[in-house]
């Protein structure tokens, strides 16, 4: 068994949304300083790194992080890469290695690699789930798509992918890096922090392979 960590090492070099507040981690208290123990403050966004979108994100009174269905967030998911992809659009989706019946999608792009060389600045010419790309996802079932960079829609129009997702119940996994996860299928486990009420949460992903028995497609 291998395991994978799909997540982004939060750090205050970790590139956010524009916009979006700085990372800062601090230590209030450290044993080196003489203090009893080592104390670690946090402050950053809820769409900070590897994490969840709940439709509340984008959608009037949809359901929040925490109440969320663990059971899509857990679960055999396939990893397609769409290396040449500029877009992710429903004419892109047609053409690529998608099983039947898959429900939750991890698409590996050239995204993964800014990952793997360590860059630290926001880009914004990244690779993007489009809105037709969004609908198409939706109609054919798929209960959650991960991206490998930190929105599953492009810089210059967030909203209309977001929603076409969201809207249809489907868990937008944002900020993933798979440089080093191959296609295939593979059990993901991805557990946002339960924050009550929050639109979104930082999450830890892994991705198991193989995919233990007793796990089906859904």
């Amino acid at each position: 068994m291998r395991i994978y960590d799909i997540s982004l090492p939060i750090s205050e070099a970790l590139p956010v949304w524009p916009g979006d507040p700085p990372i800062r981690i601090t230590q209030v208290s450290h044993l080196e300083r003489g203090d009893e123990a080592t104390l670690t403050h946090v402050d950053m966004g809820a769409h900070t790194g590897t994490h969840v979108d709940a439709p509340a994100h984008f959608v009037a009174h949809g359901l929040t992080v925490d109440a969320l269905d663990l059971g899509t967030l857990v679960g055999p998911a396939q990893v397609v890469h769409a290396l040449e992809a500029d877009a992710l659009s429903a004419n892109v989706l047609r053409e690529l290695d998608i099983q039947p019946g898959s429900v939750r999608i991890l698409f590996r792009t050239r995204n993964s690699e800014r990952w793997a060389q360590g860059e630290v600045g926001f880009h914004q010419e990244f690779v993007a789930i489009t809105e037709d790309g969004a609908a198409w996802l939706a109609a054919h079932g798929v209960r959650l798509v991960g991206i490998d960079y930190l929105s599953v829609a492009s810089f210059v129009e967030p909203a209309a992918t977001h929603r076409r997702l969201l809207r249809a119940g489907v868990i937008a996994l944002e900020g993933l890096n798979l440089s080093d996860v191959g296609a295939g299928e593979y059990l993901l486990i991805c557990l946002p922090l339960r924050i009550v009420g929050a639109e979104g949460a930082p999450a830890r992903a892994i991705l198991i392979d193989p995919v233990p028995q007793g796990f089906g497609l859904s």
